[in-house]
């Protein structure tokens, strides 16, 4: 029998959640206000969204992220499946020490994580630009997708592989028809969330970017440098609703029976 949650514990969850979500609701708000000046409400308007299409450097942005998140998180779900697939079925000396450092670059804090990197590059003599970016990207994103599809592989059935190969299917094809459709909405989760982690990055990114290779964080951060206009509320605005979305569809697919 499920016991009632008390009233007072309701309440003070909903007033934490208020005062931690207050800050993005009033930047969602204040991104359709037609003053200039934030603090100014004068009426409702869309022209600092329309603006956004006027700006080249947001746009130049907007694609850098997209490319340098899209190769990222290929290469990710890729390996980091193959990897999950590797400590899942494998037993081998030091395996839980491996495990292990999965978790290292979740758990560093980021700005050591970019200097580290940045240090890396320039021993190799590699040119910064969106190749290190989606470099630095795949080294942190990786550490999620196996994360994401060890959880999948721990509910799997092991008994269909077998019986699929005991019917006279190979090892390939077994993968490919009985394994990777059963992988694949933890696959899709691990890599919505590499694709979310890759798009939102600031601080690494600042260090490993080179000239004309800013993505949609950094330019953004430009911006606020520059000028505070409502046209930064607007592009923060579709960041947050975009990796909400993502978020979303994340964690329904990890859930996926």
């Amino acid at each position: 029998m499920n016991t009632p949650i008390p009233r007072w514990l309701i309440g003070f969850t909903a007033v934490v959640y208020f005062f931690l979500h207050l800050p993005v609701l009033v930047l969602v708000v204040f991104s359709f206000n037609d003053s200039k000046f934030s603090v100014d409400w004068r009426g409702f308007t869309l022209q600092w969204y329309q603006r956004l299409l006027e700006r080249p450097d947001i746009l130049r942005g907007l694609k850098a992220s997209l490319i340098v998140g899209g190769a990222a998180t290929l290469i990710s779900a890729v390996f980091g499946t193959l990897l999950a697939l590797a400590l899942a079925r494998q037993r081998f000396r030091g395996r839980r020490v491996f495990e292990g450092f999965l978790y290292v670059p979740i758990v560093t804090p980021e700005i050591v994580t970019g200097i580290s990197l940045l240090l890396l590059f320039a021993l190799l003599k590699v040119p910064l630009g969106l190749t290190t970016i989606t470099i630095a990207h795949v080294a942190f994103c990786i550490s999620f997708v196996v994360i994401v599809v060890l959880a999948r592989l721990e509910g799997m059935d092991e008994n269909l592989e077998e019986a699929a190969m005991i019917l006279g299917a190979d090892e390939i094809t077994t993968f490919w028809k009985v394994t990777v459709p059963q992988l694949w909405p933890g696959i899709l989760s691990g890599a919505l969330l590499a694709f979310t982690m890759s798009f939102d990055d600031f601080v690494i990114t600042s260090f490993v970017s080179g000239p004309g290779s800013s993505t949609l964080p950094i330019v953004v951060y430009g911006m606020v440098r520059k000028n505070v206009e409502p046209s930064i509320n607007a592009i923060s605005t579709i960041i947050l609703l975009a990796t909400a979305i993502l978020i979303y569809l994340a964690d329904r697919l990890a859930r996926a029976k």
